[in-house]
């Protein structure tokens, strides 16, 4: 069986997305399918330093790269589409991450056009807060192609049921399947340590819909009691949003009690996590939230919104805390947490559990690769 993955940006500046898809390629070629990943050099204003149009292998998965040449929101490439049209057809499925993007549309048309079925995963994009984020340009776009690609897809790959259940019901979508995305194998075998002193953690792509300012506000009130408590904000974005909200500390005088530790990853990132008391998505929005699932995979237990999808089995398994997107609720909350040292251990151990029965991409990756099956053997 041969896959090709076609997704606008793998820079990890990009965050879940990017990680996501290289996990699921890496354990997909470990049960035998030949993968190969489409994609721009996109990397925020900057570009990968990469070989155009030519297979190389990006942390160890067969990639090849064209040059992003028109809008950083948008990605356009016409190379990465006019490759795909001649090469489209070389492969049994395709799937493909994102939808209002270039790069979706051109492999979505020559699917279309070569008989090729295709999956889309669209990471959170159809959820109706999403919609509502710049409405005219993805009204625009869906008249220019994002409906015929979402028409014709074999499978539409959400990875929360919350997630399938907001864009069926706001766009009478079919063919929906719930495959959760998996983490790093090794995170499942870090040791959890216990921080010095003790921190909250906001790790990933700093972004204003992950409401990180009111997150802000809400500890430096609580650590008032509790002066031993630092916040630790780990991740990078968009320049002007991080100038912002390191403005929004210094306006508060609060450096010494938020710190920002720019982005991490790799080891740097498990120590992050493992070290760190709570996990802390407080997100206007999140289809999935790839790093709520590697703090469960350390033994971290997460405070989240109930617009994190993933928020129902959280509190179906007790592996963290879900609140609304209410100060006063979220100020009671992380106060209960700061001071319960013996509820969050307990419940980072069934975050654990969780993520050992659901995460591990071992397993995705045979539902994934039955999908293709299901696919095949359809058409």
């Amino acid at each position: 069986m041969r896959v090709l993955h076609v997704i606008p940006s793998i820079a990890p500046r990009y965050g879940g997305p990017s990680s996501a898809v290289v996990g699921m390629c890496t354990s997909l070629q470990n049960r035998g399918v030949a993968v190969q990943i489409a994609t721009t050099d996109a990397d925020g204003p900057a570009r990968l330093p990469v070989p155009h149009g030519r297979r190389m292998e990006w942390s160890g998965v067969p990639t090849v790269f064209f040059p992003r040449q028109l809008s950083e929101a948008y990605k356009y490439s016409r190379p990465l589409a006019s490759w795909l049209a001649e090469n489209v057809a070389e492969f049994d499925v395709v799937h493909v991450h994102a939808v209002f993007s270039h790069a979706c549309l051109a492999a979505s048309s020559a699917c279309r056009r070569r008989g090729v079925p295709y999956v889309v995963r669209p990471l959170g994009t159809l959820d109706p807060w999403s919609l509502r984020q710049k409405p005219l340009r993805k009204r625009l776009l869906w008249h220019l192609g994002v409906q015929r690609m979402l028409r014709g897809a074999a499978a539409m790959h959400y990875t929360t049921a919350s997630e399938k259940r907001l864009a069926e019901t706001a766009l009478d979508l079919q063919r929906g399947v719930v495959i959760p995305l998996g983490v790093d194998e090794t995170l499942f075998r870090t040791t959890r340590s216990r921080g010095e002193p003790p921190y909250v953690l906001v790790l990933g792509r700093l972004h204003p819909k992950k409401g990180i300012e009111s997150l802000v506000d809400v500890f430096l009130e609580v650590s008032e009691r509790l002066p031993e408590w630092n916040l630790v904000v780990a991740g990078d974005g968009e320049p002007e949003y991080v100038a912002s909200l390191r403005a929004h500390v210094a306006r508060l005088d609060a450096h010494h009690r938020v710190v920002f530790r720019g982005w991490v990853q790799g080891q740097a990132k498990a120590a992050a996590l493992a070290g760190a008391a709570v996990l802390a998505l407080p997100s206007h929005q999140e289809n999935f939230g790839l790093v709520v699932a590697e703090a469960l995979a350390c033994g971290t237990p997460v405070l989240v919104s109930t617009h994190v999808n993933l928020a129902d089995e959280i509190a179906a398994a007790n592996a963290g805390w879900v609140v609304p997107l209410d100060r006063a609720i979220l100020r009671d909350r992380l106060t209960c947490i700061l001071r319960n040292r013996c509820e969050r251990e307990r419940r980072g151990q069934a975050g654990r559990s969780l993520a050992m029965q659901a995460f591990r991409w071992s397993s995705v990756a045979g539902e994934v690769q039955r999908l293709y099956q299901s696919l095949l053997e359809a058409a």
